[in-house]
């Protein structure tokens, strides 16, 4: 693949730890410069954020730093803002996950930095929102989680509530700040003028959250939780077969006449139990315990060729270890290797043209750009 689909366009990021770096990792693997803004003394704190890997700095660095240039830059000098001041002329985005008041104490807040560089796109990534009592708290992903009510939606009907396993509102925010940031520059195609993207994990963690606070607000369902089940399909679930657990998604009437034919249950179809799928929420336990005694007959792989052939929705559950060694994981190739080095990073999930964006370069040491 050439140039990326974002070269040409400049970002300026004041990121910490994930959120923002996130941000800017995803314009850097989608080609646009990337210029990290770092204290001068530790640079992001995410360079400590576990054990050394390379040159010092942590995996999770690389992770979300790879591709991008860092300037160390003291912000409460005068000399550093305008030096910052100076970037942000040339730059078409600004991004930063500040704590709530810094930016604006530094005078590089949203509105005199848009007042003072018409075109930027400026992108402002907080915890609880930018408006709102909460608005000047900070938070961390866990917090955010719980907050938001996510964690209590996760795991099974008996359990605590528990934080899920990816940092979908860290990561999420990342993600929302990039498609804000976008649409801007859409706009500013049309206007010549950018303005004010603002994104929250809070705000992200209620929008992971949605189909369960709609059903609350408008039928006065309380969300249930299932482990690996759904509220509103039987059977849709994790099931142990001889040797493991696997999933079947049945959603639709059709995929459970298809599954009883596989698992040799001729009645249930026709069973007013489990005619359709209404009826099997009603006789949800009693269908899963059925189902479940009559898996744990055969291997996982019996049943899941079975149900493949068959037509019916299933996997196994695999560990991180198991996934990557799966031969359409390796077709796909986002686990790339990061040019110059002798690790590999998870690339971004989309493609263009069938191809999809390479990592550039490994994630750059503190100070090593010098602006003009």
């Amino acid at each position: 693949m050439g140039a990326g689909v974002l070269a040409g366009l400049r970002v300026l990021e004041l990121g910490q730890v994930l959120a923002g770096p996130f941000a800017g990792a995803i314009f850097a693997d989608l080609g646009a410069e990337v210029i990290k803004i770092e204290r001068t003394e530790g640079g992001d704190d995410g360079r400590k954020m576990g054990v050394p890997f390379r040159n010092s700095d942590s995996l999770i660095f690389q992770v979300f730093n790879r591709g991008k240039h860092s300037l160390a830059l003291d912000l409460k000098t005068t000399e550093g803002i305008a030096e910052l001041n100076a970037l942000a002329a040339t730059a078409d985005v600004l991004l930063h996950n500040l704590r709530p008041g810094v930016a604006e104490s530094l005078g590089i807040g949203g509105t005199e930095m848009c007042a003072r560089h018409p075109r930027l796109i400026y992108c402002e990534l907080s915890a609880f929102g930018h408006t709102g009592p909460e608005r000047l708290r900070p938070g961390y992903e866990p917090l955010l989680q719980a907050f938001s009510g996510l964690s209590s939606i996760n795991g099974g009907p008996d359990d605590p509530p528990m934080r899920m396993g990816a940092s979908l509102c860290d990561q999420g925010t990342g993600m929302w700040a990039v498609i804000g940031a976008l649409s801007l520059l859409q706009r500013r195609h049309q206007t010549g003028r950018g303005g004010i993207v603002n994104v929250s994990l809070l705000e992200t963690g209620l929008s992971w959250a949605a189909s369960k606070i709609d059903a609350l607000m408008n039928q006065d369902q309380q969300p249930q939780r299932h482990r690996s089940g759904h509220p509103d399909f039987v059977p849709y679930e994790s099931f142990e077969a001889q040797d493991g657990p696997f999933l079947i998604c049945v959603g639709n009437d059709r995929l459970f006449a298809k599954l009883c034919k596989a698992l040799e249950t001729p009645t249930w179809p026709t069973d007013p139990n489990y005619a359709d799928n209404r009826a099997r929420l009603r006789n949800r336990d009693t269908l899963v315990d059925a189902m479940n005694a009559k898996l744990a007959t055969r291997p996982r792989a019996e049943w899941i060729a079975r149900l493949e052939a068959a037509g019916v929705p299933c996997a196994p559950i695999h560990a991180l270890s198991e996934a990557l060694e799966q031969p359409q994981v390796k077709a796909l190739g986002i686990i790339q290797t990061v040019p110059g080095e002798n690790f590999t990073l998870t690339g971004l999930p989309v493609s263009f043209d069938g191809e999809r964006p390479q990592i550039s370069a490994a994630a750059p040491a503190l100070g090593s750009y010098k602006s003009v």
